[in-house]
């Protein structure tokens, strides 16, 4: 039985595990598909302190590094399954059942998708919800990018190296992300790199084997214009991964987990950390901080409960 289990491996488990480990508790992360999470998918980094730039991938695996040389053990795998309710909670995977004092939801949140018709049909045939992990495939072709908020700023930042042309497509006449960035983006409209498609949302998605072009409506005169590009780029937020403790553990309007200032669930010995947590701010340094916050009241818990 481990001390405890970190699900996810994002910033905000990892910095969790760094701390625990520290503290000589036994840790095992269980990660679906690579550590890093959102982060490892991010081209430059510029907000995060002690790096003025650093690549997304680098910052992750050197997190990883870190806790790795400190015990840490991690499987690649999905979770099945939670009973979390006992003293001893359980975790069911493809690679068995692990029993733990404490578990550490950090599950994060998953690309939201546009639903519009086609949008299923043309992922990886021209729509994709991770510029740095496609835009190299659109290298001198024309591209689109949806969504007003910095990860939509960033995907735009990336691809514009890449990329001939890009339209940002926002639903709104203002954007929701950071403004220091919004600026770099404007000096790329300057040049034509970048073209602000304002007060417009995707209406249809059009081609056959793959996209050739799309058609926004604008919202205030309900005009359609049909914008012929390779490549779309989905950056309209995310949902919190929680379908599997959705009836246990309380979540708010928007599914994401409700703790307290500690990260405590409603479950003793449950936290969430991190972008599937109730928050104000998704961010890396946020999401560090919850993972610190979380580790330390969890060995205060198991000295005290166990």
């Amino acid at each position: 039985m481990y001390d405890i289990i970190i699900i996810g491996g994002g910033p905000a488990g990892l910095t969790a595990s760094i701390y625990a480990l520290r503290a000589k508790k036994s840790v095992l992360l269980i990660e679906r598909y690579a550590p890093g999470g959102q982060v490892a998918q991010t081209g430059k980094i510029e907000n995060y302190p002690g790096f003025k730039s650093i690549d997304g991938l680098e910052l992750s695996n050197l997190m990883f590094e870190q806790a790795s040389d400190l015990g840490l053990e991690t499987i690649y795998t999905d979770v099945i399954k939670y009973d979390l309710l006992g003293k001893v909670k359980k975790v069911e995977t493809y690679d068995g059942t692990f029993e733990c004092k404490a578990v550490v939801l950090a599950l994060g949140a998953v690309a939201r998708q546009l639903d519009v018709e086609n949008e299923k049909k043309f992922i990886g045939k021209g729509i994709s919800y991770c510029a740095t992990c496609d835009g190299n495939f659109f290298k001198d072709k024309n591209v689109a990018v949806v969504g007003g908020g910095n990860t939509s700023f960033e995907d735009c930042l990336y691809l514009a190296d890449i990329v001939n042309k890009i339209y940002l497509i926002h639903r709104r006449d203002e954007f929701r992300g950071d403004k220091h960035t919004l600026l770099k983006l404007k000096e790329f409209e300057k040049v034509g790199k970048i073209e602000f498609v304002l007060n417009s949302v995707v209406k249809a998605l059009n081609g056959e084997d793959k996209l050739i072009s799309v058609v926004v409506e604008n919202k205030i005169d309900k005009t359609l214009r049909e914008i012929f590009v390779d490549g779309l780029f989905v950056a309209i937020g995310r949902r919190p991964d929680t379908s599997l403790i959705q009836d246990i553990i309380t979540l708010d309007e928007n599914g994401y987990i409700i703790t307290d200032e500690n990260m405590r669930t409603n479950i003793d010995g449950v936290y969430a950390v991190g972008d599937v947590r109730q928050k104000r701010l998704r961010q890396i340094v946020t999401a560090c901080s919850d993972g610190a916050i979380s580790a330390v009241d969890i060995i205060d818990y198991i000295s005290k409960t166990f």
